[in-house]
């Protein structure tokens, strides 16, 4: 039945899309003319992939095919990891490849700063300084030199004899920093992330409807579990329309709900994070998503609910290392003018910077969002999920400036804000930023 026909032709658009080459742009319209499907078939099939792991969606790069990622245990994440994630080449220590780190440390300071943010377990990540990469190993750290540098013999002994890697990777500070922050980000992020398959629904709220059944048949089942909205599924348990109460008002019990149920619905599988599935349903307005298995059969359900309890739990759990935005953040505070509004305030350190000593771009985004993010939390409880950011630069912001981030809110409603942000130095407008994002309220 139509049902069926759609599962083939989404799995014949994995296909497709697994056949291509590592770094191929894939697009919505494309595929949808290639394969003569539907463009909502076609989105949802890369959005499925992309769950899977094999095409990655960034923002102004667009889509692209990738190779599978590799998810990282949060107890299992170890120096040899940290090899695979920067390309790196050990020097020593090769027995402790194995050792599990809990936090990353940016050797971007003196040294005797240094030393007292190193803590055994962690990785002291660090260009050409010697003295530091010795000092990091008594200390009970592992050390990952950057720009391609090698270390000293006796740096690389005690590595050996104390079992703590000393890793070389090519890659600058910055770029190693966002690599592992973002292997972090995958499975990790201060915290265990919470998948669709630790919340599912296996119970009567998952309850659901056949295509054949009739509206007498949802009446009857709204009766027995109180709930107004269930998937509908095909005779292969597969998930082909969703209907809710309201769609069968007026509708004759004879009627099959095949004539009022919306068609494609939006699925998830347990391996979709949380995070993920909560964005989808603010963006597509939705209530209830069903959870499918890797052959497409419904498995359960997840409520809005389900997911604001989930990452309200996620927010009490221990933080769990460091990551490079939490570094970065932690030069700023916030203040209150003389009329009670809050600003930040901070200096420009040495591992903000890009090559010619100026606030990376990328690290200026990351604080205005930051910005925008507090400045919500502020008014309301909630998930701020950003849509856009537009930033525009009237001086340049060196090393060692102090910053103020002025937020204004210009638009806000129950799901959808706009918020500016001005950016000063020295009393003088250095930058300004518009942030729009969509909210999800707890």
């Amino acid at each position: 039945m139509g049902g069926a026909d759609a599962s083939t032709k989404h799995e014949q658009i994995i296909q497709y899309i697994e056949d291509l080459e590592v770094g191929s742009r894939i697009s919505v319209r494309k595929i949808a003319q290639e394969l003569e499907v539907s463009e909502g078939t076609a989105y949802r099939a890369i959005k499925d992939a992309e769950n899977r792991g094999i095409v990655s969606t960034k923002e102004r790069a667009g889509t692209v095919r990738i190779e599978k990622k590799e998810l990282l245990e949060i107890d299992k994440l170890t120096f040899e990891d940290i090899v695979r994630i920067v390309d790196g080449e050990v020097l020593g220590g090769k027995g402790g490849l194995h050792k599990p780190l809990n936090k990353f440390v940016i050797g971007a300071m003196q040294l005797e700063a240094m030393i007292r943010y190193i803590e055994p377990g962690n990785l002291l990540i660090v260009g050409n300084r010697t003295k530091a990469h010795y000092s990091a190993l008594t200390l009970g750290a592992g050390v990952l030199v950057t720009g391609g540098f090698d270390t000293t013999d006796e740096a690389k002994a005690l590595a050996d004899e104390t079992g703590l890697p000393i890793i070389k990777s090519s890659y600058d500070t910055f770029t190693v920093a966002t690599l592992i922050n973002r292997a972090i980000s995958e499975k990790l992020i201060k915290k265990q992330i919470t998948f669709v398959g630790d919340i599912v629904r296996k119970d009567a709220g998952a309850a659901y409807l056949r295509e054949t059944d009739k509206v007498d048949d949802m009446l009857r089942l709204i009766g027995e579990t109180n709930h107004n909205r269930f998937p509908v599924v095909d005779g292969a348990m597969r998930p082909i329309g969703m209907i809710t109460a309201k769609d069968i008002i007026g509708a004759s019990g004879s009627h099959p709900l095949s004539n009022y149920m919306t068609r494609d619905p939006f699925t998830v599988t347990a391996k979709t994070s949380v995070a993920s599935a909560g964005h989808m349903m603010v963006w597509e307005s939705l209530e209830l998503l069903p959870v499918v298995d890797e052959e497409g059969r419904l498995s359960g359900v997840i409520s809005r609910k389900d997911v604001l309890r989930a990452l309200q739990n996620v927010q009490l759990q221990p933080h769990y290392g460091e990551t490079l935005e939490d570094q970065m953040w932690s030069a700023f505070q916030e203040f209150r003018d003389s009329e009670g509004r809050s600003y930040f305030q901070g200096t420009i350190s040495a591992q903000m910077i890009d090559s010619v000593g100026l606030l990376s771009d990328g690290i200026l985004s990351s604080l205005v969002l930051q910005v925008a993010k507090r400045t919500m939390k502020a008014q309301r409880r909630g998930d701020l999920r950003t849509d856009s950011t537009s930033v525009y630069y009237f001086q340049p912001l060196e090393i060692d400036s102090t910053v103020t981030f002025v937020p204004n809110v210009i638009e806000s409603s129950r799901r959808f804000c706009k918020i500016g942000v001005d950016v000063f130095k020295d009393g003088a407008k250095a930058a300004q930023a518009v942030i729009t994002a969509r909210m999800i309220e707890s």
